[in-house]
């Protein structure tokens, strides 16, 4: 890393390469590090060498499972490059490296456009207002079509869209691009695997098309700087330095998204790719005040990227290491830390010290004595950081807006095959836990049994292969089973008093409480439940309320018909009574914990299922069976459109537990030609005939 005078914050970039399974994110970030000279033989995804996929199982599997951070040069700037993951089960990668960066890449494959994983990690980088840029990728493909994709993109994702380069030649014939701005053709030698380039001018049957595209793109970005406006109107050359800027501003304003094209496998179009990220993506400086809050007064609170100025980090990723143990991946919004120096956990008020500070290189670690403003990090020495936590140097008090993950849906039972294996089972999946927000680890307190819940049947797959290899503890899994809720369906006041002699001392409470269905859209972001109190400190003193708020929605994680969590209930405090001699705070918590479980039972609850968005494209010839299928499990069908010549797109809503072993279900009726993803959407209550089974099942009794 840099020393602050030679890597000012305005030559560093901090990007994300993210897209759906088998865009090509692996292989443009192998290029990307080969094309800096950071890698001198360039691995290959299929031949399980890749840089960033390090873990065993990526490379047996062939895809990105967690993200893989790593920085190299190009032209004197510093790219920090987040490689993610496109697999949906794998989507708390994906979120909480978006966080923290400044900048990403959408990589997009020439043949199959915007899949449904691409909608996805655009959407999670538009709730973060991410700039990017979009790549087009695999142009030498059968079937390769850069039009088509950016008239996708233009539907699905944004009208904003230019391109800024255009393919010379498509498919076998593809043999480099066009660029735009400098109106130069670029060649790659496929002797050099695409490193030694070859500038010309643009071939005679792509003069009318470059210059008509160039029009496009001036018109498109004009708006933007006043400057070019006006010689675009006059007819006056633009100079590229003018354009260059224009399109930067646009960019980092969200207002404009450049578009590029090449083959990342033959090394064609990744240096205009890098000149791009370098132009026109945002540095830490662009970004400017990162915004949170005070975490007593909650007032909004900001911080300068300065490294001067008190020192605050988010920790975005807590990995386990085998050598070091935990490892936590750090952004620096403000000032610098040291090696060594003690820091303040904002979230939990701990205060502990950094023994090492490391720039992660995939899986391999620098040491590093400390890091500024802009960086991103890993620090060891740190037991009680959680993932989304805030760091300070204890001279400043603020929160950082933490992340949003989704909640796991599939559980499976999980016990030891051994006596060996019973002490480090629990160890293995607490420290997994630590790592993955998405994975949950909890006891059926109805069968005892230990449940393992995540995103999916792979994320679960994924988990128990870890366990034995990382871990070495083998273990015995059960049949995937779907993570239900409960909700309530009617409003009910309930009335409950608790009076009772404990150590010869009485205890006295009496608590109101109304409790009443919620719908999704009436709760505050990321809330599961509601509590208010409306009445005064004359019929309940004050400095209880707080008390009955947390015994309320505590008593909300256990509900009466199967011990599931219960979501999407307001309960509001109307009426109580006090004694102010016997009445003490656990003597409300009791009391409101009561009312709660009874008030639970008395308003009609249901179960709730998690819903998936279900994605398939097809074949046409297929397409007719498949809709019949989805209809058979309780599905419905939600958007059908043209995906190519050949293909068609749908997105379904569909249960999740009708959906286990979908995979095989969908080859045998596409002979093997469909693909799919699945997605968590929401909970909905689940019809009776469903409760009814769901109730039997667990509590082996119908309604």
């Amino acid at each position: 890393m840099n020393s602050d005078a030679d890597s000012p914050l305005s030559k560093i970039r901090n990007i994300g390469i993210m897209a759906h399974i088998d865009a090509g994110k692996t292989t443009t970030t192998e290029r990307i590090l080969f094309n800096t000279g950071f890698l001198h033989k360039m691995g290959e995804v299929h031949d399980g060498n890749a840089f960033t996929d390090w873990m065993e199982q990526e490379r047996e599997r062939g895809i990105t499972i967690t993200a893989a951070t790593v920085t190299s040069l190009w032209k004197n700037y510093q790219i920090n490059i987040i490689d993610t993951p496109g697999h949906v089960d794998f989507t708390a990668e994906v979120e909480r490296s978006l966080r923290v960066l400044d900048g990403a890449v959408g990589v997009f494959c020439a043949v199959g456009g915007v899949e449904p994983q691409s909608e996805t990690v655009w959407h999670q980088a538009d709730r973060y207002n991410v700039p990017r840029l979009a790549y087009v990728n695999k142009m030498d493909r059968t079937g390769a079509d850069y039009e088509r994709v950016i008239q996708m993109i233009h539907e699905r994702l944004t009208p904003n869209a230019h391109p800024i380069n255009i393919p010379i030649g498509r498919e076998d014939g593809f043999e480099g691009v066009i660029d735009l701005i400098t109106m130069k053709a670029w060649h790659f030698d496929p002797l050099t695997s695409g490193s030694e380039v070859h500038l010309s001018e643009i071939p005679e049957k792509l003069i009318s098309t470059a210059k008509q595209m160039r029009e496009e793109l001036l018109e498109a970005v004009s708006e933007y700087c006043d400057e070019l406006m006006m010689l675009f109107l006059e007819g006056e050359e633009v100079p590229e330095a003018l354009l260059r800027q224009a399109v930067r501003t646009a960019t980092i304003n969200h207002k404009f998204i450049p578009v590029l094209c090449g083959s990342s496998l033959k090394n064609k179009g990744l240096q205009l790719l890098l000149d791009a990220v370098c132009d026109f993506l945002p540095s830490p400086l662009d970004i400017g005040e990162t915004k949170g809050f005070d975490p007593q007064t909650h007032d909004e609170k900001s911080v300068t990227p300065n490294p001067n100025e008190p020192f605050v980090a988010l920790a975005f990723k807590v990995q386990i290491d085998k050598y070091l143990g935990k490892l936590v991946y750090i952004r620096v919004y403000s000032g610098t830390v040291k090696k060594g120096a003690m820091f303040i956990n904002q979230t939990n008020g701990k205060k502990e010290r950094i023994s090492r500070m490391l720039q992660m290189m995939s899986n391999r670690k620098n040491d590093l004595d400390n890091l500024h403003a802009g960086d991103i990090g890993a620090i060891v020495g740190a037991k009680y950081i959680a993932t989304g936590d805030t760091l300070t140097d204890g001279n400043i008090d603020i929160l950082l807006s933490k992340m949003h993950f989704p909640d796991s849906v599939i559980s499976i039972a999980i016990e030891p095959k051994t006596k060996a294996d019973q002490e480090n089972l629990g160890a293995a999946l607490i420290r997994l836990e630590e790592e993955d927000p998405t994975f949950k680890v909890h006891t059926d307190k109805d069968s005892g049994q230990m449940l393992i819940s995540g995103m999916g049947e792979l994320h679960l797959d994924i988990i128990v292969d870890r366990l034995k290899r990382e871990f070495g503890v083998a273990a015995n899994v059960g049949n995937p089973q779907v993570s239900y809720k409960e909700t309530i369906t009617r409003q009910v006041n309930v009335t409950e008093v608790f009076q009772r002699d404990m150590n010869g001392k009485g205890n006295y409470a009496k608590v109101v409480l109304k409790l009443s269905p919620l719908a999704l859209s009436e709760l505050p972001d990321e809330a599961r439940n509601v509590f208010v109190s409306s009445i005064g400190g004359d019929q309940i003193p004050l400095e209880y309320h707080k008390a009955i708020e947390e015994a309320a929605l505590n008593a909300l994680n256990d509900g009466p018909l199967i011990s599931g969590n219960v979501e999407r209930v307001k309960v509001e405090l109307i009426g109580g009574d006090y004694n102010p001699v016997d009445s003490n705070e656990l003597a409300f918590r009791i009391a409101t914990g009561m009312a709660v479980g009874r008030g639970m039972r008395e308003a009609a609850p249901v179960i709730m299922e998690p819903i998936m968005l279900l994605t398939v494209i097809s074949p046409d010839d297929f397409i007719g069976d498949i809709i019949s299928d989805i209809n058979s499990k309780r599905g419905k069908i939600d958007v059908m459109r043209r995906h190519s010549e050949y293909q068609q797109e749908l997105t379904a809503e569909a249960p999740l537990s009708e959906l286990f072993g979908y995979s095989t279900r969908i080859r045998s009726l596409s002979q093997g030609r469909a693909i799919y993803t699945l997605e968590f959407k929401k909970y909905e209550i689940t019809p009776v005939s469903v409760q009814n089974e769901v109730l039997k099942r667990i509590r082996g009794y119908v309604e």
